[in-house]
């Protein structure tokens, strides 16, 4: 039977639930034990796909094509165990399972209620779909006391009675504020929000104190006394250079020797940590560099290109060196600018996204990677903005456009069910946004003798996608007769995945969205390729 471990967050969101749960899923991983991690949203969406960046982040996509929280882009990258639809769920996705139970008559004309349908539900989804594991590590959305979590601390607390109290465990990370002022860091916060935790039934095994500073040994103390937690079991995780450091942090205070102990387990071999030292190496005390420019409409929110960003870091480090990202908003680019704010550049990367906004600033920067052989890279969207920018520019196709965006124009891009007449089926209806698009994992050829081929090494590649529009595949032999050759196609050959131009150092556009798939102790060879082309750039 698994074990399964739930971690709650207190004082302030955003703490690093989601990347402690990822630590110690690999740190138990590398002792020999086999680790499923899933999370748990209060939010009353059905799922984050329909959700903007600016307030959610990105939305991470797995290869069964569910749209998730991104937290589960720190699973696959940490511990490398590939996520599924069946580890995210939302408050919206439990309501509406229950909602049209109770439509279909299931409950028997019984009242439905919070307790016991909403907690049965939420109990169903996190034992569901588990097979062998010896760990399931459930993360909790939000903070102890939201309204919205309330179900959700109430079903793991009956599912700890269920299960037995012996193979359930608590974890309860908390902020440990620093105050500057009166130079003291103060434990009261966490003594308040375990008291929170506790009247609502739960008694932490674990708590997790995020500082900024080292904490004294009192202060533990302290904590240990009023929480009722033993001192061994009060970890420290001060805050990291790089989150590259955080499976060694926690190592180093014993959190998953802590939790084998409370499980009554023994390690089945040494943890390892040497991956993790040497990538923490590189990322910290690497003295070269490049600037790979990031153009895209949410460069404010830093969480919105999440996976990407990290992915670009993983490319710096098979090739031993720091990317600094440079984030230009493109609604504001203009023409006029473009050449002074991407004259230090030494790759660009055209990130995917939906709609008009920001569309002609992108294009006009393509259009400069292109005649000034910078390194490009252009994700989903970011391949899209590059073909019309062929298309006007060296095609003359002058109104060339999508249909996203412009209903007038040549529509070299479109929606896909624009095309039913070319056999693809359409998911979703025209009036609902949430699902509709091509998700998950999708099959694409690739071309003899191309560059593409070259970096894969391999002629039949999987990639993760996520958008409702297509690369119009009529217009492939103008577009090659030119020079932008598409070097990769769905198996039908119908749906262009991956265009390259030739005569040019890098030049690679993409359907799918590659930085899902890579990982710090694996990256993608996708960025691996672009970075060391923008290395040999400068």
């Amino acid at each position: 039977m698994a074990r399964y471990i739930f971690v709650t967050g207190g004082v302030v969101s955003s703490l690093g639930k989601g990347l402690s749960s990822a630590s110690l899923a690999y740190l138990l991983q590398s002792r020999g034990f086999k680790v499923r991690l899933r999370k748990l949203d209060p939010y009353l969406n059905v799922d984050p796909g329909t959700m903007s960046p600016f307030q959610h982040g990105e939305v991470f996509v797995t290869d069964d094509g569910a749209e998730t929280d991104l937290d589960l882009g720190h699973y696959e990258r940490f511990s490398g165990v590939t996520a599924k639809i069946t580890d995210n769920i939302t408050s919206g996705k439990i309501y509406s399972d229950v909602l049209r139970k109770e439509r279909k008559g299931q409950y028997l004309g019984k009242t439905v209620q919070v307790i016991p349908h909403i907690t049965d539900r939420i109990k169903e989804f996190i034992k569901h779909d588990t097979s062998k594991e010896d760990f399931v590590i459930c993360e909790i959305g939000g903070i102890v006391g939201d309204i919205e979590s309330l179900p959700f601390v109430e079903a793991i607390r009956q599912f700890s009675n269920d299960i037995g109290k012996k193979n359930a465990l608590f974890i309860h990370l908390t902020l440990v504020p620093y105050l500057k002022a009166s130079d003291e860091i103060k434990t009261k916060p966490t003594q308040h929000s375990v008291k929170e935790l506790r009247s609502i039934g739960i008694q932490p095994d674990i708590i997790i104190c995020r500082s900024e500073r080292p904490i004294p040994l009192d202060h533990r103390k302290k904590i240990s006394l009023f929480c009722n937690v033993d001192i061994k079991n009060v970890i420290e995780t001060v805050d990291v250079k790089t989150i590259y450091e955080a499976p060694i942090s926690f190592f180093n205070q014993k959190l998953d020797i802590q939790v084998l102990n409370y499980f009554k387990l023994k390690s089945k071999k040494p943890a390892n940590l040497k991956p993790w030292k040497k990538i923490t190496k590189i990322t910290l005390n690497t003295k070269r560099h490049v600037n790979i420019a990031i153009i895209g409409k949410y460069v404010e929110l830093k969480d919105a290109y999440k996976s990407l960003d990290e992915a670009l870091t993983h490319g710096g480090i098979s090739n031993n060196l720091k990317v600094n990202l440079v984030r230009i908003d493109s609604e504001k680019l203009k023409v006029s600018e473009i050449k002074n704010k991407l004259k230090n550049v030494s790759g660009i990367l055209i990130p995917g996204g939906f709609g008009k906004r920001g569309t002609e600033g992108k294009i006009e920067a393509i259009r400069y990677a292109r005649i000034n052989k910078i390194p490009f890279l252009g994700i989903c969207y970011g391949m899209q903005m590059a073909i019309i920018e062929f298309a006007r520019n060296q095609l003359k196709i002058k109104k060339a456009t999508s249909s996203e965006f412009d209903k007038r124009g040549v529509h070299i891009i479109g929606l896909m069910h624009e095309w039913e007449k070319s056999g693809r089926k359409v998911k979703g209806t025209d009036k609902d946004l949430g699902g509709t698009m091509r998700l998950g994992s999708y099959d694409a050829i690739l071309k003899d003798k191309s560059k593409i081929r070259d970096i894969y090494k391999s002629r039949l590649i999987k990639e993760r996608h996520r958008h409702r529009y297509e690369v119009d595949i009529s217009y492939k032999e103008k577009f090659e007769k030119k020079g932008l050759i598409f070097s990769g196609l769905s198996p039908d050959h119908k749906l262009p995945e991956i265009i390259e131009l030739k005569n040019h150092p890098c030049f690679i556009g993409v359907q799918f969205h590659p930085e899902f798939k890579s990982r710090p102790l694996n990256p993608h060879p996708l960025f691996s390729s672009f970075i060391k082309a923008a290395k040999n750039h400068r």
